[in-house]
């Protein structure tokens, strides 16, 4: 016979997977998802901790490729023309301050690096590719992806709010999303939210902005002085405009590329539920306070230098 613990983890993995559904079939919204991943993780545990961040992953990644069978290349091409500028200024800006902020917080220069690039470009996936090339530690590897990731909770929560308080309009929004929020998947979320042209807009120069891990990675190899290490290129942005040529070049059916977009959009909300899975009171606190100093100055910096230059366009 099974044990009451037993019992009990099989209870927690049926609710678990039940929540997973209601995401998928689109009776839960985008922040109750993520708050929702966070509340079950925090009262009954992730049964599935080990392939949470796995998941996350392929799903993201899916369901962005997905996204792109609903938009057109003309358009897109102005999105990624329109943000061009602000996202140059924005990744320089933040590097310079965050290597400033970090000397006089005392920061170790390594952990300091990692939580820059995050912020400076796309979060997660930022660090991931930039930790193998200056030899970080798991430890700052950690705290940095800790840090990232409650400013991305935050951000998919309060940003839509404020841009009604702004008065944002779709473009705008989506822009200022895509320059403001860390992750791909915060911003996908923030901007699906806020409405369908915001999404494609926040798609379109978050993605643009993702390929600039590519430079980033090789800046970092000269300055932290590595030598024989590989920059990891995010591949999936290939499929992403791939999808979107094909949807703007091809007779392919309108009720099949709605199809794939509407899968895409209860995958993001699936993603976002994992997302909250994954993140504990345990990851919050271990990153101390400098870190999150460090990540919230540089997230403030950048979110309201971001929405004035926006506002003034």
């Amino acid at each position: 016979m099974k044990s009451w613990a037993q019992r009990n983890e099989t209870v927690i993995k049926v609710l678990f997977v039940i929540c997973m559904v209601l995401c998928i079939l689109g009776y839960v919204s985008s922040p109750v998802a993520l708050v929702g991943g966070f509340l079950f993780t925090y009262f009954f545990g992730n049964p599935f901790l080990t392939l949470n961040s796995k998941a996350v992953n392929w799903l993201l990644k899916i369901a962005v490729v997905g996204l792109g069978f609903g938009m057109n290349l003309k358009e897109t091409l102005t999105a990624g023309r329109d943000g061009f500028l602000l996202t140059v200024f924005s990744i320089v800006a933040t590097l310079v301050l965050g290597y400033l902020f970090g000397r006089l917080l005392k920061m170790n220069r390594k952990g300091s690096h990692l939580i820059s690039s995050g912020t400076a470009i796309c979060g997660g996936s930022a660090i991931a590719a930039v930790a193998p090339v200056i030899n970080a530690s798991q430890k700052d590897i950690s705290i940095s992806l800790g840090v990232i990731f409650l400013l991305n909770s935050i951000a998919l929560i309060i940003f839509p709010p404020l841009g009604h308080v702004f008065e944002l309009d779709q473009q705008q929004f989506g822009l200022w999303c895509a320059i403001a929020i860390h992750d791909t998947s915060s911003v996908v979320g923030a901007a699906y939210i806020f409405g369908e042209e915001a999404l494609k807009v926040a798609t379109t120069v978050k993605l643009a902005r993702a390929l600039w891990i590519i430079p980033l990675s090789l800046f970092s190899v000269f300055l932290f002085k590595g030598k024989g290490k590989s920059v990891k290129i995010p591949y999936f942005i290939f499929f992403f405009i791939l999808a979107i040529v094909l949807n703007s070049y091809l007779p392919i059916p309108e009720v099949l590329t709605k199809g794939i977009t509407s899968v895409s959009k209860s995958l993001l909300v699936l993603t976002l539920f994992l997302i909250g899975a994954g993140l504990s009171l345990e990851k919050i606190k271990s990153a101390g306070w400098k870190p999150m100093i460090l990540g919230f100055s540089l997230w403030i910096f950048i979110s309201v230098s971001a929405l004035l230059v926006i506002l003034t366009l």
